[in-house]
């Protein structure tokens, strides 16, 4: 009967492709696996292709010989016109030759079973990684996976903040993901790609795995300098005193009183939250107050309890404008701040729209040396390095905040702290929001945080919190 089995499997056009297949599939994965483990990188591609490609070929490969071997007996069945070839193999025991041969098989099952389990842990960690999600997809995922590479959480994976712990949700964002490989594939993704994330998971599952209500409590305080577009980009200052807040004692205060878990807020709002028509607040003592914009349209709109995304929209895909990133350039000396109007030119120049990152650096580079060899010939020799660094510096914010071929601009992504980019906080607390006694949502801007000093040269109170 053994010898039988082995035949069917040899005479099998199907089972020997299988065999192959298998055979094949796994030499490839161990010796690919090997190379990774002396060092070799292959990127994102080398993990897909290892732990996710290859164990599904060899699997495949695997099912394929009982298949052929199946089929194959019933063929020989029917040729001989009897029965005499049972379908499936009778293993006898008491014969060595059989318990040798079912040994080898038992092995062999042993060490596939083994590996392939090894593949799909492997693969499981290949998808949760930043490559995975950031670079697989390069093309639509650019702007994201830079904007992360660049921020607070770029020592975080995009699984823990998408999808975080529990297999529920694992299963949900991959079947997701099946989707998006398919739009990918076809091309049919949209350009840009919309926000918010209307099935994303509560953050109190995610971000208040590591933050929560009362972990940051107190003032913070924030001095931000920023440039004038004058000849002599002058310096200013801001300091604010940031009331952060949250839960302390009875009860909480600040800007973090909106996360108190003894109350609870919940908003309408259209599809992308930047327009929002009502505002529910419930007390500790369940009192329900109902605030609406006198604007805003009677139904329709989309309920949703506040979290921490309401806010803070883009923990970890911000985005600056071009005038923030040049501030932030200057400060850091990125750009000579002696160069005449270099923030004035540099804002000119980069808040365009270009076809691709490369146009944009080379119009950059020549627009600004332009400027500089028209409106100051005598200078623009002896300053051409640094005309230069700053232009190379103004290509590369260009590039980390603006992707042509996504459709990604400045103003794409507003960010919804604070109310600079965006409405922001303002998106609630505005005039128009009322309750019908015409009791208005506070806009005291005293709540959130006092202005010590607001775009000043050499302010005193900097004196003050700079100790001798």
């Amino acid at each position: 009967m053994v010898r039988n089995f082995i035949v069917s499997i040899t005479r099998s056009g199907i089972s020997l492709s299988g065999t192959a297949l298998a055979v094949a599939a796994l030499v490839l994965m161990l010796s690919l696996f090997a190379l990774e483990q002396f060092g070799f990188e292959g990127g994102p591609y080398l993990g897909i292709l290892t732990f996710l490609i290859l164990p599904m070929i060899a699997v495949v490969g695997l099912i394929l010989i009982p298949i052929g071997a199946v089929l194959w007996r019933r063929k020989m069945n029917r040729l001989s016109g009897s029965e005499s070839m049972p379908m499936m193999p009778v293993f006898d025991l008491n014969v060595p030759k059989t318990r040798h041969w079912l040994l080898i098989l038992l092995a062999a099952t042993m060490f596939n079973i083994i590996i392939l389990s090894t593949a799909t842990y492997k693969g499981v960690e290949v998808m949760e990684s930043v490559e995975f999600c950031g670079m697989a997809c390069h093309a639509v995922m650019e702007p994201e996976h830079t904007a992360h590479a660049r921020s607070p959480h770029s020592r975080v994976s995009c699984a823990e903040c998408h999808i975080g712990p529990g297999a529920d949700w694992f299963v949900k964002s991959k079947m997701d993901g099946a989707w998006q490989l398919v739009a990918v594939a076809l091309d049919i993704y949209p350009r840009p790609i919309p926000t918010p994330l209307h099935n994303l998971r509560p953050a109190r599952d995610t971000c208040e795995q590591c933050h929560w209500p009362t972990k940051f409590v107190g003032d913070k305080l924030s001095v931000i300098k920023t440039y004038e577009e004058d000849e002599e980009n002058t310096e200013l200052t801001t300091a604010l005193l940031l009331h952060v807040g949250g839960e302390e004692g009875a009860g909480s205060t600040g800007i973090h009183w909106h996360v108190d878990p003894n109350v609870a807020i919940r908003y309408r709002s259209d599809e992308t939250r930047e327009e929002v028509y009502e505002v529910e607040f419930t007390d500790v003592d369940g009192t329900v107050t109902d605030f609406r914009d006198r604007k805003a349209p009677e139904d329709g709109g989309i309920w949703r309890s506040m979290d921490c995304v309401d806010c803070h929209n883009r923990p970890s895909h911000i985005y600056q404008p071009p005038g923030k990133e040049i501030d932030k350039a200057i400060s850091a000396g990125l750009i000579d701040r002696t160069l005449p109007f270099v923030k004035r030119e540099g804002l000119r120049i980069i808040d365009a729209e270009y076809d691709s990152h490369e146009v944009a650096r080379v119009a950059i580079t020549d627009q600004l040396t332009q400027f500089y060899t028209d409106n100051y010939p005598d200078q623009s020799a002896e300053a051409s390095a640094a005309v230069q660094t700053a232009a190379n510096t103004l290509g590369d914010i260009y590039s980390v905040n603006v992707f042509p071929q996504m459709k990604v601009w400045w103003n794409t992504y507003p960010n919804h702290i604070g109310h600079e980019q965006s409405p922001g906080c303002f998106r609630c607390h505005k005039k128009s929001m009322r309750t019908e006694e015409r009791v208005a949502i506070s806009r005291d801007c005293d709540t959130c945080h006092v202005l010590l000093a607001e775009r000043e040269k050499d302010p005193q109170i900097m004196s003050t919190l700079k100790p001798e």
